[in-house]
């Protein structure tokens, strides 16, 4: 019995084994008149379209995006920069109304203009932005020859306008210009194309003195009528070089050399050293003086908190051009010092935009031309808080933004729109 049954169990594995073998060759068969397709990789929209269609759809899928590379717009930077725009058309309308009113029997006199002024700049800042910004290299060196022609109709009679014993404006008719303030963004631009070009040169001092003398015959124009913007033309140019350059001693070297020039350019001029005198002992200058000692008035009676807004009894008269120059002592007095700090803290959070762009520009002439912008509102800004607190001689330098002036305001908008053309230009990945 035990013989029969393993012939029956040897007889069945042979059996499986024949079957298992046919098919082994079946499949064979089979797959060798099989063609192999080609594999090939999805695109995006057929990912998303499979996914979509998927069995297990759920609400990730529908929010699914093609991975592409898409424009940057700082829009933070943006809403800081009209967030100053409208503290500063209401605190200039708190601080002329009563000029205004007294002189031109209109309390919104200044206000009115300054909202021009801001409707340009703003229309001016939208065709900027749309603009690619790699196309002003071409312009680079025209805008400075159009620069240096605008100074020179400074000196030509008729043309030149004169008020408060300083020639910096040109008028035709009802319509002036200030040509200093043009020429700051043209001296950006070519600055960006020349140190873009030469980059592989920054080496020495030479380098420094070389750049600098391509700006040489407008920063003279301007220093011949107005030594204050000369400076700030020139530190916006030594800070673009020391970007390139990145070596503090030659630009320490250079700035000393400057400031030799600058002191011959006061005691070339009476009233440059009148104003030093002023600074130096304000109470025993006279009317020289009389401006320094009202803003520091202002700035001490407002305390921390200060008096309130439209609260301010400096504006009163007392004040000289409390909507130009001095407008940061008269937020001193109605906001306090409390108030002052949150507008340095917006200047910086504006600054701090401006360098993260000028880190991500596609290139150095993008980097160099936010730079530009940003020095030439740091320099401004802490000019005109150190003129205010009587920390350096008076020199007639406005408050960006903030600060009364038809052509600064309508630059400084302009500029921010080569800030934003900039930020257009860079890539990032959705």
């Amino acid at each position: 019995m035990a013989s029969i049954k393993s012939k029956k169990n040897k007889v069945v594995a042979s059996r499986k084994a024949a079957t298992a073998s046919k098919k082994r060759t079946t499949s064979r068969a089979i797959t060798s008149t099989r063609t192999v397709p080609t594999t090939r990789a999805l695109t995006d929209e057929e990912i998303i379209r499979k996914a979509r269609n998927s069995k297990y759809k759920s609400r990730i899928n529908d929010k699914i995006k093609p991975n592409t590379m898409k424009n940057y717009l700082d829009y933070n930077f943006l809403f800081i920069m009209f967030f100053l725009i409208c503290f500063g058309l209401i605190m200039l309308y708190s601080t002329s109304y009563y000029t205004g009113l007294n002189k031109f029997n209109d309390p919104m006199f200044y206000m009115k203009k300054q909202i021009r002024s801001v409707v340009i700049g703003f229309i001016l800042m939208y065709f900027v932005m749309k603009i690619n910004y790699k196309a002003l290299r071409r312009w680079a060196f025209p805008l400075l020859c159009f620069a240096t022609f605008l100074c020179c109709l400074v000196f030509v009679p008729k043309i030149g306008i004169v008020r408060n014993g300083s020639r910096r404006w040109i008028g035709f008719g009802s319509f002036t210009v200030q040509p200093s303030e043009i020429a700051k963004v043209c001296v950006i631009i070519w600055m960006a194309y020349f140190l873009e070009r030469t980059a592989k040169e920054a080496k020495d001092v030479k380098y420094v003195i070389k750049a600098l003398v391509t700006v040489s015959v407008v920063v003279v124009e301007i220093v011949i009528s107005n030594l204050s913007t000369a400076l700030i033309v020139v530190g916006i140019a030594l800070v673009m070089i020391y970007v390139v350059i990145k070596k503090s001693k030659q630009i320490f070297a250079v700035c000393g050399f400057l400031s030799i020039l600058g002191i011959a350019a006061i005691k070339l001029q009476s009233y440059r050293g009148d104003r030093l005198k002023a600074w130096l002992s304000p109470e025993k200058a006279g009317a020289k003086g009389e401006q320094t000692l009202q803003g520091l008035y202002a700035i001490c009676s407002g305390g921390f908190l200060g008096k309130g807004l439209g609260k301010s009894m400096q504006k009163m008269g007392r004040l000289p051009e409390a909507q130009n120059d001095m407008i940061f002592s008269i937020i001193c007095e109605e906001l306090g010092i409390f108030g002052a700090i949150c507008l340095v803290v917006l200047f910086v959070l504006l600054i701090w935009r401006m360098m993260i762009i000028a880190n991500n520009a596609p290139d150095l002439f993008g980097t160099l031309i936010v730079v530009g912008v940003m020095a030439h509102i740091a320099l401004q800004v802490v000019l005109n808080v150190a003129v205010v607190t009587n920390t350096i001689p008076n020199t007639g330098v406005t408050l960006p933004f903030v600060s009364y002036g038809g052509t600064s305001i309508i630059i400084l908008i302009a500029e921010m729109g080569l800030v934003l053309s900039v930020s257009r230009g860079i890539k990032f990945q959705n």
